[in-house]
Parts: C-alpha cells; sequence; structure tokens
C-alpha cells in the first residue's frame, strides 16, 4: 500500500491517529521503532532545530524540502509535513506541491496566516481573507499526482476573527477540497467539542506542551471527535531539555559518566539506526575482493 493510501485510511478509521513530531531523522526512526503509524515534521521544529531560529518563515522551502526527504528516507511510515503559507502564492503553492511529493510525504498542510507568517501558538498573527486561501487549496489539489495524498487546511483566524470564523472557514476550505481540517490554537474543550460537532470533515488538534490548547489523553480526544491528533514539538522540546542538563553536569564536574544511565549509549543507539544492516551489505558486495586479498597474501 502508498503511504499516501495508508495515511488516508489511519485518518479514517474509528482509531484516533496519533502523531508524534520529529525534528529529525533520528527522532523519526525512533517514533517509528517505538510502534506509531505516522509522524509529522512541524515548521517550528525544522527551524528552532536546523537554523536554531524561531518560527517566523525563515526556512525556505529547499531547505524543508530536503529536511522532509531525509526523513521520509529514513522511515517505513507515512510522513505529514508542514507546509507553512505554501511559501508564497497558488504559484508557490504549486510548486511546494511539487517539491513535497517527490521528496516523499504522504500529506502536508498549508495555513492561512500572512507572510512571513507566526507560530500558532504565539501572539500578533494576521490570516489572509478566505478569497486568498481557498484558490490555494484548488492549486494544491489540481497539482498532486498522487490523488491519495492528504492535502489539510490549517486555520490561523481563531485568535483573530473567534471561532464563528473559524468554523466558517473550515466548511469553506473543506468545499474547496481539502482532505483535512486544523483550526490552530484552540483555547477550550468546549471550543474542541464545538468544532466537532459543527464541521463535516475530519479534524485534526495538536498537542503543544505550554501551547493554548488544552492537553488531553489520545482517547478523550477521541470522544471528542478527532480523527488526528499531532505532537509536533514534544521530541525537541525533551530533547533541549535533556541537552541542557547534560552540558550542565559535563561544565560542572568535567565528565558525563554520572549521566551514562541517562543516554542511549553507542552500540544501542548503532543498533537504532541500523548500522549491522550496512554492514552485511558492505560484507556482501566486498566478498569477492576481500577473498582476493586474502588468497594474494
Amino acid at each position: 500500500m502508498r503511504k499516501t493510501t495508508l495515511l488516508r485510511k489511519l485518518i479514517l478509521d474509528q482509531k484516533i491517529l496519533i502523531m508524534p513530531g520529529a525534528h529529525n531523522a533520528l527522532a523519526a526512526k525512533i517514533i517509528e521503532q517505538v510502534g506509531f503509524k505516522a509522524v509529522t515534521l512541524g515548521g517550528a521544529a525544522a527551524s528552532i532545530c536546523l537554523l536554531g531560529k524561531p518560527d517566523v518563515s525563515l526556512l525556505t522551502l529547499t531547505e524543508m524540502t530536503t529536511h522532509i526527504r531525509n526523513v521520509a528516507e529514513a522511515v517505513d511510515i507515512p510522513v505529514f509535513a508542514d507546509g507553512d503559507t505554501g511559501h508564497g502564492n497558488v504559484t508557490n503553492v504549486i510548486r511546494t506541491t511539487w517539491e513535497f511529493e517527490k521528496a516523499g510525504v504522504a500529506g502536508f498542510f498549508i495555513e492561512d496566516q500572512l507572510f512571513p507568517k507566526r507560530c500558532g501558538h504565539t501572539e500578533g498573527k494576521q490570516v489572509i481573507p478566505p478569497e486568498e486561501m481557498i484558490p490555494k487549496i484548488k492549486a494544491a489539489v489540481d497539482t498532486r499526482i498522487d490523488q491519495d495524498l492528504v492535502i489539510m487546511a490549517r486555520i490561523d483566524s481563531l485568535a483573530i476573527y473567534g471561532l464563528d470564523d473559524a468554523i466558517d472557514r473550515a466548511h469553506r476550505y473543506r468545499e474547496a477540497g481539502a482532505d483535512l481540517i486544523f483550526i490552530e490554537a484552540l483555547t477550550s474543550k468546549e471550543e474542541m467539542i464545538r468544532i466537532n460537532r459543527e464541521i463535516d470533515a475530519p479534524i485534526m488538534v495538536t498537542q503543544i506542551e505550554g501551547g493554548k490548547t488544552p492537553l488531553h489523553t489520545a482517547k478523550e480526544l477521541e470522544e471528542m471527535g478527532f480523527d488526528v491528533v499531532a505532537y509536533p514539538a514534544s521530541t525537541f522540546f525533551a530533547e533541549a531539555w535533556a541537552v541542557e542538563r547534560l552540558m550542565e553536569e559535563l561544565y560542572r564536574t568535567g565528565t558525563t559518566r554520572n549521566y551514562m544511565d541517562q543516554m542511549i549509549l553507542f552500540d544501542d543507539l548503532n543498533r537504532w539506526v541500523g548500522l549491522e544492516k550496512v554492514r552485511e551489505i558492505e560484507a556482501f558486495y566486498y566478498k569477492g575482493v576481500l577473498s582476493s586479498q586474502t588468497k594474494t597474501k
């Protein structure tokens, strides 16, 4: 089954799809090996971890596409990516769709923020009118080669114009062809329940530790009606916390030996990334060379 088809099936299944976020290929491999069925790549995670810069549209389409390709090639589960604003107008959306699809995504989203965008859980966001967003959605839908490629519309108007406006946009974006709907930065359980009651479409929610949306268990979110829950920041939040404490330990004591029980060590990490398989491939292709060298000696 193609990854696009699998992702679409997982979204439409009765059980909620849990998509942890991966800020790099190693995180994606760990997510896959733990047992999750899909992984997402957020723009904030990519910008912060690749550039050390905030999520303010500094990461280019080319940089994001390279990042996506590396992650998609590292795992066998579907990858769902962040397309920001589509990196411009409809012609940019067309190129974004081309590049993301070639990079191996199973789905991606575009949002209705004004460029340059801001992280959805920060203040000062601005959005474009629905009349400008709808052509972007249609352009993405018309451009995809694989018709199972999942295209999500992200709505950022809640914080600016309120929930009624966000729900209205959801209806219009769904009608324009969006396969999945996401209203960013919901602030209460009541809002979360209402959008599932009033929007006739598969709906995603995010859980960002320290963000505006209340944290619930996946089961609770499923009972509210959500089809997908993404955790776009959890891995790099945890990594930043761990690295900070490790560096404090090293700076204070001059060694990391007392921190080893909180690390995945050398041999274990090599198993995670498949070093043994690489060695098997090398041995297979070089066996003639090695045999010849042995006879010469």
